[in-house]
């Protein structure tokens, strides 16, 4: 019995949409190719060169990392390229917490059937983002992996590297006692908590994208929760260049205690949780006592992006270079001698 042949569509997995939506984001991401690249899309690996971008005696720094369940929020909403933003300016915080600014970058999209929509607004928002702070994007993978993912499911992941010159490296061992803590603002909950925060959001207080509650001065739900990952290279690179820092911690997952602890060694970081007035997106998640006070700052970054580590007599200065990089700033707390714990004095 003759039987009708079998194509990879009819598997799930659709070839032409995938050039599809690499052809929509190529130019995109050609428009983020700094000098340092080598080759044009379509290559097996990137090519680059760090001498070509002042690199070429640093040491490289690399780091990947995801959006989570952020995606979530993406689908519902139906915009996708603000989570690619995201992932890069994630990226970039992360190894800047060693001192080093990005090189080039390199994106992972999953999905269980391929929209080109979907996957070119994903890839868009990388190379977007890449084209603003000054790093490449030069390869990537998009699978299309019917069965693993459900139709309408997708996955971002990304991978960053860049490079720091040996004398600005940062890993902890100038952090002493004495030092003072100061914390940059969020703009949100950035990439982390959305497990948590979708839960009590559309869950216990049954609120949808649309709806704007008190606690959010006139936004809605929807730009609450897709506020992008605030990017904190134009602020720090020139104190990390003027050897103003001492360490820096970007608060992801974990919030202040699971990553300020990150750069300690044999000391404590004391936090006044009251030196900073909530956000309002914080007051909506803790409504009515939803969470208990140190699990909301074991979960949510809660209106704190990024703590740096400094000397008392440069507070000062770091906080007028911090405004006049449009951060919002304030001190938080002090550095004692400890066991690498992060305790709070409120």
């Amino acid at each position: 019995m003759t039987q009708t042949p079998l194509s990879y569509r009819d598997a799930g997995v659709d070839i032409d949409a995938k050039e599809e939506a690499l052809k929509r984001a190529k130019q995109a991401i050609r428009a983020s190719f700094t000098p340092g690249v080598m080759a044009d899309v379509g290559l097996f690996g990137g090519l680059f060169d760090p001498a070509r971008v002042g690199a070429g005696d640093t040491v490289l720094v690399a780091s990947t990392d995801g959006v989570g369940t952020k995606l979530d929020i993406a689908k519902r909403a139906r915009i996708y390229d603000t989570v690619g933003r995201d992932l890069v300016q994630h990226c970039i915080n992360d190894i800047l917490c060693q001192g080093a600014y990005p090189l080039f970058f390199l994106d992972y999209v999953g999905i269980g059937e391929l929209d080109p929509r979907i996957v070119a607004g994903l890839i868009e928002g990388c190379a977007r983002a890449c084209k603003d702070h000054g790093l490449a994007l030069i390869g990537g993978e998009t699978a299309e992996m019917p069965g693993t993912y459900h139709n309408g499911d997708f996955d971002l992941v990304g991978t960053i590297v860049g490079a720091v010159e040996r004398e600005n490296i940062l890993d902890g061992s100038r952090v002493r006692p004495g030092q003072r803590l100061i914390g940059l603002a969020s703009d949100g909950l950035h990439t982390n908590g959305y497990s948590l925060a979708r839960k009590l959001i559309f869950e216990r207080f049954g609120l949808t994208l649309a709806d704007r509650p008190a606690e959010l001065g006139g936004r809605s739900v929807q730009e609450a929760l897709l506020a992008p990952h605030r990017c904190y290279l134009k602020a720090l690179r020139p104190l990390i260049v003027e050897r103003r820092l001492a360490a820096w911690a970007h608060i992801t997952g974990g919030g202040l205690p699971g990553n300020v602890n990150r750069v300690l060694r044999d000391t404590d970081a004391i936090i006044d949780r009251s030196a900073w007035e909530l956000p309002g997106l914080f007051k909506l998640l803790t409504r009515d006592g939803a969470v208990e006070r140190d699990e909301a700052f074991r979960a949510f970054n809660m209106g704190v992006g990024a703590v740096l580590l400094v000397e008392p007599n440069e507070v000062g200065a770091c906080l007028r270079q911090l405004a006049a990089a449009g951060e919002t700033a304030f001190e938080i707390g002090e550095v004692r001698a400890g066991t690498g714990l992060v305790r709070y004095s409120a």
